[in-house]
């Protein structure tokens, strides 16, 4: 029996996942270009939008993809996340016990609830698919993807996450609220349970590992190339952006976009692939100065602001 094409397995995810979240599809869309792209996401939203929802029904539309989910809290320590050595008497030898990041998928609820010190255990796993725990490295599963969730109105008991920490995410997405339509399909799909609790698999990691390599195969031709350099250096060159987007800001950029153009059946990108993707990647790696906060400009706008001035290649 041959091997699915990429597209129908992106397409089968896509209608799997579409059973539990209603009319978010450009989201999921996203999310699975990331996955694939190597990516994390940052999916930053109200409460009760469906943000945990998303993350268990992604890993679980995949046979054998490993799901974990981690509440993070103010007294939750890097070795809760890691894992510890303890010692065993019968060997006389201390002997690692992993903790939730070795796992495929990693939902970091409420992240910025964390400290600093515990946000930042994510770091070296985020960027290098591996944890150094007492001078020991241990490699990740692959895949490894890290779906974080935090709400924008909480504001008490929460440390904002570091320039560091944002620059690892991938993508920053938020669901929002459906239309009335969707409001009600939702309310109907749970009058007798949650459907995610009866989600089947319908993708397996081998149909992943395919996507991938299929992915890495997307011609991106020097002109898109320059095109994604040029966006990304245009927020340099913007006065009210105190940091601006980094060349792995660029990188995530190709990279996504590539997955982008193989769900829509080309075998090449497309500027089309790199603009629907440029505010989802490149602002919230942004940071802008105090001024330009106070008087409502936004990350996302100045993004749409680059968009317009960068020429777009022929």
């Amino acid at each position: 029996m041959s091997a699915p094409l990429p597209q129908q397995v992106y397409q089968n995810i896509r209608a799997n996942v579409s059973q539990v979240i209603h009319g978010q599809d450009d989201v999921v869309k996203k999310l699975l270009a990331s996955l694939l792209s190597g990516g994390h996401v940052l999916l930053e939203d109200y409460p009760g939008t469906g943000k945990t929802t998303l993350a268990k029904a992604i890993a679980g539309s995949i046979t054998g993809m490993d799901f974990k989910r981690m509440q993070f809290t103010p007294d939750l320590l890097p070795s809760d996340i890691l894992g510890v050595s303890i010692f065993d008497p019968r060997n006389q030898d201390f002997q690692f016990h992993p903790g939730p990041v070795f796992t495929n998928v990693l939902l970091a609820d409420e992240i910025n609830r964390a400290s600093p010190r515990t946000q930042s255990a994510l770091l070296e796993a985020m960027g290098e698919q591996q944890v150094t725990v007492e001078g020991q490295r241990h490699r990740l599963a692959r895949p490894f993807f890290v779906i974080a969730t935090q709400n924008p109105v909480e504001f008490r008991g929460t440390y904002p996450l570091p320039e560091a920490q944002m620059d690892r995410f991938a993508m920053q997405l938020a669901l929002g609220y459906v239309d009335r339509g969707e409001e009600i399909a939702i309310l109907a799909a749970q009058q007798a349970g949650h459907p995610v609790d009866a989600l089947e698999p319908c993708a397996s990691l081998t149909d992943i590992e395919n996507l991938i390599r299929a992915a890495e195969e997307i011609r991106v031709s020097e002109e898109i190339m320059g095109y994604i350099v040029d966006l990304v250096a245009a927020t340099r060159d913007v006065a009210e952006v105190q940091l601006a987007a980094s060349p792995r800001a660029a990188l995530t950029l190709m990279k996504a976009a590539r997955v982008i153009a193989l769900f829509d059946e080309r075998g090449f990108v497309t500027p089309d692939d790199v603009q629907s993707l440029a505010s989802d990647v490149i602002a919230h790696r942004l940071v802008l100065d105090p001024q330009a906060k106070f008087s409502g400009l936004t990350a996302r706008q100045i993004v749409d602001e680059v968009l317009t001035s960068v020429e777009i290649p022929a």
